[in-house]
């Protein structure tokens, strides 16, 4: 295992109180076998309250079009568990988790579940030693990329999620996108897509790409359905 004091400069941040940092790094497994008085679950209890928190505050201050089903859905995607994995692995914390020998003979230091976890406890150790201002400075600098592509991605998770939620509650079937002409050169194409539910046209987008086109195209279906189906237009404000 490394040393933590190479952890603190990775996230340009010393302790006060180092036992913050060492807590959040100790998994339950490890802890049981060597009879340590605590582990790192209550710290990911907080965590995960102070992340949603700043992240709900931000996409708030950066996305001030979406509505709440939409900040919520871009908020699980920023939190999920992948998301939060793939930046415990950029901070390498798969190195500096204390783990039992059972965990470390199965992988541990580089489970998902592990690492969301392990983060999240650290984010907790943030927040107790130094406050909330910590605790964001830290957040809004290893969570910028993929809040940024998540708030860029986020027309795909309203207008597609919400059509394909629709059409299965009320017309139990899929929709269908079909692109229906493409021009331009190879470097500046332009798409025209005609999404079909049951074989019925319902919405056409065109767009730069597909997934462009594909979500305009749905747009459109959703306002549609909208005059038609009770709570669809809600899902598109």
């Amino acid at each position: 295992m490394r040393e933590l004091a190479e952890l603190q400069q990775i996230i340009s941040y010393t302790f006060k109180e180092p036992q913050l940092l060492e807590r959040a790094l100790t998994h339950k497994s490890f802890a049981n076998e060597n009879r340590v008085p605590y582990h790192n679950e209550r710290m990911e209890f907080l965590g995960d309250a102070v992340l949603s928190l700043i992240v709900s505050e931000h996409l708030m201050r950066t996305c001030p079009d979406s509505t709440e089903g939409d900040l919520s859905r871009l908020r699980a995607a920023v939190v999920s568990e992948p998301a939060l994995a793939v930046i415990g692995r950029t901070l390498e914390l798969g190195a500096y988790l204390l783990l039992g020998k059972g965990e470390e003979q199965t992988g541990g230091r580089d489970k998902d579940s592990l690492l969301a976890d392990a983060l999240e406890a650290l984010i907790a150790a943030l927040y107790l030693d130094a406050g909330k201002d910590a605790a964001e400075a830290f957040i809004l600098r290893f969570f910028e990329d993929v809040i940024r592509r998540t708030c860029t991605a986020r027309t795909s998770l309203d207008y597609k999620t919400a059509l394909q939620e629709r059409c299965q509650e009320h017309l139990k079937q899929l929709p269908e996108y079909r692109v229906v002409f493409e021009t331009g050169p190879d470097h500046q194409k332009q798409f025209d897509v005609e999404l079909l539910v049951k074989g019925q046209a319902y919405g056409r987008g065109t767009g730069k790409s597909k997934k462009e086109a594909e979500q305009k195209a749905a747009k459109e279906a959703l306002e549609r359905l909208g005059s038609q189906e009770p709570g669809v237009r809600s899902q598109e404000k």
